[in-house]
């Protein structure tokens, strides 16, 4: 299976550098204490952090905000997904527990002050792509049942016709949603070569040592960037 970023998109955001992590036969069935312990922590040093700022304006978060406006997103409508998360908590408010797969994707994200996503590629048989849109894509929000269509150009997540996010790291789909029946992952980490390289490969070092350590299964690991547009794995 691949990832791949097309190069429509790289053309607008030259420098977009994305950490990839792959897991296998990850049971999401059990409580694990030591993620609720994570996503504790780094939720407590978050809301520290941010608290009482205006986080649009934070160093961390504006690279985000100036490639959305490059890809034709307005990110005062729809913001990336670590700026939702962090005004959240900037506002005092907790991350509510989904399941342990999203649970410790969000701590990781929280410890780096990166946007990740977290896909459920189970019974995926196409390539997971970065995009944009097309006539034939469809896409459900989480926790909804109805169909929307995404606009054609607007940059996607996407496996065959089936959007797993809308507007690049805004709002994650019904497709490819983590569940306790979830066995196989995919993770990307979305960043900038020239911003915060450091972060996302730390982020997804830090991720692959907590996959292998609570979950006791094998990752693989990779980056896909304008001069390695294509990642691949078995």
């Amino acid at each position: 299976m691949k990832f791949i970023v097309t190069d429509d998109i790289f053309a607008k955001v030259p420098d977009m550098y994305i950490g990839v992590v792959v897991a296998h036969n990850v049971d999401n069935h059990k409580d694990y204490p030591e993620i609720d312990a994570l996503l504790k922590k780094y939720m407590t040093a978050a809301q520290r952090k941010f608290a009482n700022v205006n986080v649009k304006q934070r160093a961390e978060i504006i690279p985000y905000r100036e490639a959305f406006q490059k890809i034709g997103i307005n990110p005062n409508r729809f913001p990336c997904s670590a700026e939702a998360l962090f005004k959240r908590l900037a506002k005092g408010k907790e991350l509510p527990s989904i399941n342990p797969l999203v649970d410790l994707n969000n701590a990781i994200s929280l410890k780096y002050t990166v946007p990740m996503g977290t896909h459920n590629i189970d019974h995926a048989n196409d390539d997971i792509m970065m995009r944009t849109a097309q006539p034939n894509d469809k896409f459900v929000p989480l926790g909804k049942d109805e169909i929307e269509t995404p606009n054609e150009g607007e940059v996607v997540y996407a496996v065959g016709n089936e959007v797993r996010t809308r507007r690049w790291t805004w709002r994650q789909s019904e497709y490819g949603k983590i569940t306790a029946n979830t066995s196989d992952v995919f993770f990307p980490i979305d960043g900038f070569a020239d911003i915060n390289q450091a972060a996302v490969d730390q982020a997804s070092a830090d991720l692959q040592t907590q996959l292998q350590r609570i979950f006791h299964v094998e990752t693989q690991s990779g980056v896909v960037d304008r001069q390695h547009p294509v990642f691949e794995w078995k």
